[in-house]
């Protein structure tokens, strides 16, 4: 993923130097962005037609320079019963609605949702790197 966003980079860090204990969400979320997030946050979420973010299993983190985290389950969206728009963006967040963005990026192709698509990331689709 392209970014980790303000809101984690700040729990981290206060984590480890500051001294905060912080604890990870029990549950992460994907969502699916038609304009780009940004590390403060933003972008614009999909909507409408059935679009709801999807639960996504305990990440996989293996590896050294870099070390990444993988989902080790496909993330399977509900069937879409309208027009999502173009998808561009994806997003790991904390909460199944509002909440914090944590990591973000752009999609390695962009793919337009219309009624009765699946969006789907297989196994192994997702990952966050840190080098």
């Amino acid at each position: 993923m392209a970014g980790f966003s303000d809101y984690l980079e700040d729990k981290v860090l206060d984590h480890v130097f500051g001294g905060s204990a912080y604890t990870a969400p029990g549950t992460l979320y994907v969502g699916l962005f038609t304009a780009a997030p940004s590390d403060t946050g933003g972008g614009t979420e999909c909507s409408g037609g059935s679009y709801a973010r999807k639960s996504m299993a305990a990440m996989t983190v293996s590896g050294t320079s870099p070390t990444q985290a993988t989902n080790g389950a496909a993330v399977e969206f509900v069937t879409a019963t309208g027009a999502w728009g173009t998808v561009t963006h994806v997003g790991v967040f904390d909460a199944a609605s509002s909440g914090n963005l944590m990591a973000w990026a752009a999609l390695t192709a962009s793919k337009t949702v219309a009624s009765g698509d699946v969006f789907r990331f297989d196994a192994g689709d997702l990952d966050i790197t840190l080098a």
